[in-house]
């Protein structure tokens, strides 16, 4: 899985940087942008026409000065949790906690063979980001290693690559009217089916899906 400690080198484009920023140590107001959305999501605006990006929710893990980290929430592979168990050969102790019939989804477009799973603390990985009181984001095995035991977070959702913005891009972006933002909320990440997501996040900010218009606007 993704190591947070080293660069992450991609394309240039919507939701891509060419340096994708590690998990941040930095705690200073330096570090924080003119506004935080961590633990929001991004809405993909219909002005979004990126191939990749649109129709998507992306739940935002990391937003700093040095750029930003997301995951996408709403686009399945055709790879299920068990099918990916079997791949990296974890042996089911017991029947796991989570579904095993769950597809594991597209997060991103950097490093997609690297796995990358949101979850609900208090579990700690060898390498774990607590975003909220709520989320957390592990990108080491060792998770899906708990979760094959039967001892892994309650709540899972399990990705293949993130996507990741250089300092300043994603501001540019939501000024092009790229996204809509909101706070997030767990239980669309967890619990909402994939299919049903969008227009989940899109209620919490109390717009029909079916009315919106490709103007700008953050809550």
């Amino acid at each position: 899985m993704a190591n947070p400690s080293k660069t992450r080198k991609s394309f240039s484009q919507t939701g891509v940087s060419e340096e994708i920023p590690h998990f941040s140590t930095m705690s200073d107001a330096s570090a924080t942008p003119a506004f935080n959305l961590a633990n929001h999501f991004l809405i993909a605006m219909p002005s979004m026409l990126d191939p990749v990006f649109g129709g998507t929710v992306i739940y935002l893990c990391e937003h700093n000065a040095q750029g930003a980290l997301g995951v996408i929430i709403n686009k399945p592979t055709d790879m299920s949790m068990d099918t990916l168990f079997e791949r990296i050969e974890l042996e089911l102790a017991i029947v796991p906690q989570a579904d095993g019939t769950r597809p594991v989804m597209f997060g991103g477009p950097v490093q997609v063979e690297r796995g990358f799973v949101l979850h609900n603390p208090p579990n700690v990985y060898s390498s774990t980001m607590r975003v909220s009181d709520e989320l957390a984001l592990t990108t080491s095995k060792d998770i899906l290693e708990a979760a094959a035991a039967g001892k892994g977070p309650e709540k899972i959702l399990v990705s293949l690559g993130c996507a990741g913005w250089s300092a300043g891009q994603l501001e540019e972006e939501i000024g092009r009217n790229g996204w809509l933002t909101v706070p997030a909320k767990p239980e669309i990440v967890f619990d909402v089916p994939v299919e049903q997501r969008f227009a989940a996040a899109m209620k919490v900010l109390g717009i029909d899906p079916a009315m919106l218009a490709g103007v700008a606007g953050h809550a």
